[in-house]
């Protein structure tokens, strides 16, 4: 495949996807936690900085418009490193390892048979935050698609320091430690005390120590900004929470979502007043901070190591986070900030490029697999990206999808449909993502757009039979 691109190209005298390197790709997957497209200043946000990441998406292909396909992590991981939609994988809870997968070949798994040497360090499917992380095991990973793989033991909310827990809090009595939860540390010593920085020093530890004989497929994952927020402190310094800028509010807010369209958590039941939404926004910047710092460290190796021209480079997230939006927190509900994630795919010779396409994190496994000249497996769902990647108004997709549980998204250039339930039991949600971007106005129930909302819920309907095709999950029963 690689070949016949390479020749096709030459041809035409067009530039080569896949450059003029004698030796196959090397891949270099980096991916954050919980890191929402709002909160990176190559996307749209000027307060948070991050200078790796906005240097990487200089170089590459700024993808605008991806999308997670469930905004939750063991889900959405399990499904872009098999290829297929959380139906397909069968991953639709936390647990992401082989048993939900079957026989199918991952991502990484498939590399791994034509010839590459697959190293994960930190995680890349689900591991518990801060459980896994404090422990240094392994969660649901799986063994099969590494040859080698390697934890980043961190102290995170025992990590001596000051913090504060702002979630039913208000008294400013409860102390942190609690872990899952909306709670930040400013820790005491460098970024090597914790996962992120111990991560940062593996991965480029073997990329110095690589195989120069065989190809590389190294996984790096951090999980920051992930909860809790704990990153050194000198890293919360810029952002002091007094100057923090919560999102736009509009009063009634709430009135026209239905009960299943309210986040899990939210300003309400977190008990959070002002200041402790500011503080969660600070906190959170402090740790994005942090986490492009050490992919900073990932990159400077790479380019020390003369691997830049011959490693394609992909950055994303697992999906977004709620920074107040709504007054909603976290992940997990079906709107643009938790659904909508930063992707950056860099590949050697092509010019930088930024697509407003739409994209999904399940087309990232063929996207890689075509250009390092692989064959794309037989039935996974993921789409390649690579005419986007030589064209940046080529489009491969329509829409985007996503699910949770029994809710389910479609995405479109002018519209976002959410149905609760599988026909809208639970509630609908109906926004016009060209006059109203932040979806203040749910139009489910305006008569003067029922036509679209019919078209809306039957391409829904299409697209989940598709994803939940007979032949696939046939070939998972096997």
């Amino acid at each position: 495949m690689r070949f016949f691109t390479q020749i096709i190209t030459i041809v035409l005298g067009l530039s080569a996807l896949s450059g003029a390197a004698e030796k196959p790709y090397n891949v270099l997957f980096i991916i954050a936690d919980d890191l929402t497209a709002t909160a990176v200043s190559s996307y749209e946000n000027k307060a948070c900085k991050t200078p790796n990441i906005d240097k990487l998406a200089a170089e590459g292909a700024r993808f605008t418009r991806a999308y997670c396909q469930f905004p939750v992590c063991g889900p959405s991981r399990a499904s872009f490193m098999s290829g297929y939609y959380p139906h397909g994988s069968g991953t639709m809870g936390y647990v992401s390892g082989r048993k939900q997968i079957g026989d199918r070949l991952t991502w990484s798994q498939y590399f791994r048979q034509n010839g590459y040497k697959a190293t994960r360090v930190s995680k890349i499917y689900h591991m518990g935050v801060p459980g896994d992380i404090v422990r240094g095991s392994n969660g649901s990973d799986d063994a099969a698609s590494w040859d080698e793989r390697f934890n980043s033991q961190g102290p995170e909310v025992m990590a001596p320091g000051d913090g504060e827990r702002l979630e039913r809090n208000l008294n400013g009595k409860a102390p942190y430690g609690k872990g899952n939860h909306l709670e930040y540390v400013m820790a005491d010593g460098d970024d090597l005390v914790h996962s992120d920085g111990k991560t940062a020093e593996k991965a480029s530890a073997l990329l110095r120590a690589r195989d120069k004989d065989k190809p590389f497929f190294l996984a790096v994952g951090f999980v920051r900004p992930h909860v809790p927020f704990v990153a050194p402190r000198d890293y919360y310094k810029p952002y002091p929470w007094q100057k923090a800028v919560l999102p736009p509010k509009v009063k009634g807010d709430w009135d026209d979502i239905p009960k299943a369209g309210i986040n899990y958590k939210t300003s309400k039941n977190l008990q959070l007043n002002e200041e402790k939404e500011k503080k969660g926004i600070a906190a959170y910047y402090a740790s994005v901070s942090y986490m492009d710092a050490q992919l900073g460290k990932v990159m400077k190796t790479l380019e020390e190591e003369g691997l830049e021209d011959n490693t394609i480079v992909i950055f994303t997230s697992d999906h977004g986070f709620h920074l107040c939006e709504h007054d909603f927190w976290m992940k997990v509900s079906l709107m643009e900030e938790s659904v909508r994630v930063p992707l950056i795919i860099k590949v050697p010779g092509m010019k930088p490029v930024v697509s407003d396409s739409f994209a999904e994190l399940v087309d990232l496994y063929p996207t890689v697999a075509e250009l390092c000249g692989l064959q794309i497996p037989e039935k996974i769902q993921g789409k390649s990206l690579t005419k986007v990647l030589e064209d940046p108004k080529a489009k491969v997709r329509d829409a985007a999808f996503s699910v949770n549980g029994g809710s389910f998204l479609l995405r479109t250039n002018e519209w976002a449909l959410i149905m609760h339930g599988r026909k809208g039991q639970k509630g609908i949600q109906l926004y016009d993502m060209q006059k109203d971007p932040g979806q203040f106005t749910n139009l489910a129930k305006d008569p003067a757009h029922q036509e679209v909302l019919k078209q809306m819920q039957a391409a829904l309907e299409t697209k989940i039979k598709e994803v939940q095709s007979s032949d696939i999950m046939l070939e998972k029963k096997k």
